[in-house]
């Protein structure tokens, strides 16, 4: 399972990349892989608030249908509309061209309650 070590997780298996004032949020590898092929993501609208913990967005794959949370709340800044038309990039490279949103966060100590690398590898292994 790939976990980069520069990003933060939650345990519903949201990942974050913070970058400035701003969060990208995703699905990690090891969700698409439970999830199997993805077929549709539908994201949120822009400018949309939300709070942490909220249903972020929906993906729906061959197997289920299934919510993203927030881990942070923020404002939607920034969605990824590739996947409207491309939803198995999710699957393909769910760290990089399978990001989801990009949120300006309202509360960056919410960072502090996210999983670091580390923690993530040893969270899903425990499921195993």
């Amino acid at each position: 399972m790939n976990v980069p070590d520069n990003l933060k997780y939650s345990k519903e298996h949201e990942w974050v990349k913070v970058e400035g004032g701003e969060a990208v949020v995703g699905i990690t590898d090891f969700a698409q892989h439970e999830l199997t092929e993805i077929v549709f993501v539908e994201l949120p609208a822009l400018g949309k608030q939300i709070e942490q913990g909220a249903v972020l967005c929906v993906v729906e794959s061959v197997k289920a249908v299934s919510e993203v949370y927030s881990p942070l709340a923020g404002t939607v800044k920034a969605v990824n509309d590739a996947l409207e038309d491309e939803p198995e990039r999710v699957n393909n490279s769910p760290y990089e061209d399978g990001w989801m949103v990009r949120l300006e966060m309202s509360d960056a100590s919410q960072l502090d309650a996210l999983m670091d690398a580390d923690a993530y590898k040893q969270f899903i292994q425990d499921k195993d």
